[in-house]
Parts: C-alpha cells; sequence; structure tokens
C-alpha cells in the first residue's frame, strides 16, 4: 500500500490540500492521511475547520509527503518541530512534493537545494534563498521532488503524480471521473497573461505579507543547526 501525507496546519489555503487530496484517495491500494501535530480542528485560510487524521509524532515513514502552501506558511518557516518533520519524512520518501508556497517549507527543512522547483508566482523569487532553481511551470519534476505552482495547480501536479505511482490510464481515469475539463471564463490566471494593471493590484496586495515572509525566511536561513546555518 502507498501512503501519502499531506501536511495540514493552520491558515492554509484549502484547495492547496483539497485539490490533490481528491485526485490522490482516488488511486488503487493507497492511504491518504492529513497530518498535524495534534489530531483537533485546524482552521484553514479563510475559517473553514479540517480534521488531522494522524499527529506528526506517530508517522516514521511516508512514500509521499505533500506539502500544501497559504499565508500559514510563513510562520512555521521558523517552527522547529515543523520543519524537523518535513526534513525527517521527506529524506526518506519516495517523493517529496509541494503544492503553491509550499514548496518554501521543503526549502527551510533543506530538501530544495540545487533543485528545479515551482510556486505561486508571487513568491518565485524566494526560492533562491533555499539554494532552488525557480522555475516558472505549472508542475516541476526533479528527481524524488515534485512541486506544483500555485492553488489549481496542485490538481495537475495529483495527477502528475497519479501517472508516477499507478500509470496513466489511471490517472486519466481519475481526470474523467472528477470532470477536471478546465475551462476558464478569463484568461488571467498568469502574470504573463494578466492585465498588467491587475498583476500590479494583486502584488500590493499581497506586499505586506511577503514582506513578512521574507523576514522569516532571512530568519529561517540563519538558525543554527539547519542545513542553510
Amino acid at each position: 500500500m502507498t501512503h501519502i501525507g499531506l501536511l495540514l496546519f493552520p491558515q492554509l489555503t484549502v484547495l492547496d490540500l483539497i485539490g490533490p487530496y481528491e485526485v490522490l484517495c482516488r488511486l488503487p491500494d493507497t492511504r491518504v492521511d492529513l497530518i498535524w501535530h495534534t489530531t483537533a480542528p485546524v482552521v484553514t485560510e479563510h475559517g473553514l475547520p479540517l480534521m488531522p487524521t494522524l499527529r506528526c509524532d506517530d508517522v516514521a515513514k511516508l512514500d509521499v509527503l505533500c506539502v500544501p502552501g497559504g499565508y500559514g506558511v510563513t510562520p512555521l518557516l521558523t517552527d522547529a518541530p515543523t520543519i524537523d518533520f518535513i526534513r525527517r519524512v521527506g529524506e526518506q520518501a519516495s517523493y517529496v512534493t509541494s503544492v503553491c508556497t509550499g514548496a518554501l517549507l521543503l526549502g527551510a527543512a533543506g530538501l530544495l537545494q540545487g533543485r528545479r522547483a515551482a510556486t505561486h508566482w508571487t513568491s518565485m523569487d524566494m526560492l533562491d534563498a533555499f539554494g532552488a532553481i525557480a522555475t516558472d511551470e505549472r508542475v516541476v519534476h526533479d528527481g524524488q521532488l515534485i512541486t506544483g505552482g500555485g492553488v489549481t495547480a496542485g490538481i495537475d501536479f495529483a495527477l502528475y503524480l497519479a501517472a508516477q505511482l499507478h500509470g496513466q490510464d489511471v490517472a486519466e481515469a481519475i481526470q474523467l471521473g472528477i470532470e477536471y475539463n478546465p475551462a476558464p471564463p478569463f484568461d488571467a490566471g498568469h502574470p504573463s497573461r494578466a492585465r498588467t494593471e491587475l498583476v500590479t493590484q494583486i502584488r500590493q496586495r499581497v506586499s505586506e505579507a511577503q514582506a513578512r515572509r521574507l523576514a522569516q525566511i532571512q530568519r529561517a536561513i540563519g538558525l543554527p543547526g539547519t542545513p542553510l546555518a
């Protein structure tokens, strides 16, 4: 049986986790757990509570570790128990993966050094601090590392991972089963295609949060005992 663990933490972006979950839970002979330090409900970015199914301390090994993103990533960049868990499990997993800004937590755990990686477009320039090669693609596969871009890319990432684990036929059957046939009403889903003024507006909207995140990254790479210290 393949054991997949999705890290569940406060203030994560729900779709970063639920998109992959909806795909991966349909894989044959697979167990998918939501993992956090306690089994109490975790309140996500916009108030939706989700229930962990395993505690970090109870996880000895995973075949696949997946770390989603969201504003809750920022405080975890210097949270030793969380980073230690990601490093411990990630170092022995067959696949270490992330969606959106979850890649930054992989970086804080020392798992991106010299690797190509993707993240949300507003945080792409932060990957360099962790020795990663920032790659503006929807899904990036480098060795045992698979990273997805922002939020909705988690579905694409999960289908790609499904094919790695069980073959394209299984992945395509899941895609059809969930009717993943995206046809957005607007072509504004990436800064390369969105209107310039819209890109500027979004950057301004997140500027304070991004400044706090950059400060946390500086603390993270300066922590004694980490691979980046």
